[in-house]
């Protein structure tokens, strides 16, 4: 029966090995990506929903092709058994709006690896809205107003008086 000082030394190495896989993706890792997912692994963030290797690596290279100079830097990590959990500062530039402006979007990700080790489910969370649409010239206005709505209080309705 493995130790607890065992199983938290393999989780560590788990969760270091993987964050430097993030913080060193390049479209020429694409192809390593079974080393690291299992062949039926799901992938959620707030734009996508797909199973397998292939629909995940779509995902990073449209990632590659449409930014410029995409890149994770993994601020925190944390792996306990299967569960691996890391923060990370996404950072890149758009291609076509602002190309010199370097932006940010600050999220987490929620991994669950299989008996193998590999990544069988990876979900990421981030605001989309707050990180992503805010920064558009056509969607800032309109996002900045909907988050104003949203946080004013609405003063309520007067009851009516029955005499």
């Amino acid at each position: 029966m493995p130790s607890a000082a065992t199983d938290e030394a393999a989780a560590q190495a788990t969760s270091a090995a993987l964050a430097d896989f993030f913080e060193h993706l390049a479209p020429a890792h694409l192809d390593r990506l079974a080393q690291f997912y299992s062949a039926d692994a799901r992938f959620k963030d707030p734009f996508n929903d797909v199973c397998g290797i292939p629909a995940i690596r779509a995902i990073f290279a449209h990632m590659f092709a449409t930014l410029e100079a995409p890149r994770f830097v993994v601020t925190e990590q944390v792996c306990q058994g299967r569960q691996c959990f890391l923060t990370w500062d996404f950072v890149f530039r758009f291609r076509r709006w602002r190309p010199h402006q370097t932006q940010t979007i600050h999220g987490a990700t929620h991994l669950l690896l299989d008996d193998e080790g590999r990544i069988s489910l990876h979900r990421d969370y981030w605001d989309a809205a707050e990180e992503l649409y805010e920064k558009l010239p056509a969607v800032a206005t309109l996002m900045r107003w909907l988050k104003k709505q949203a946080a004013t209080p609405q003063p309520l309705p007067s009851e009516e008086r029955h005499t």
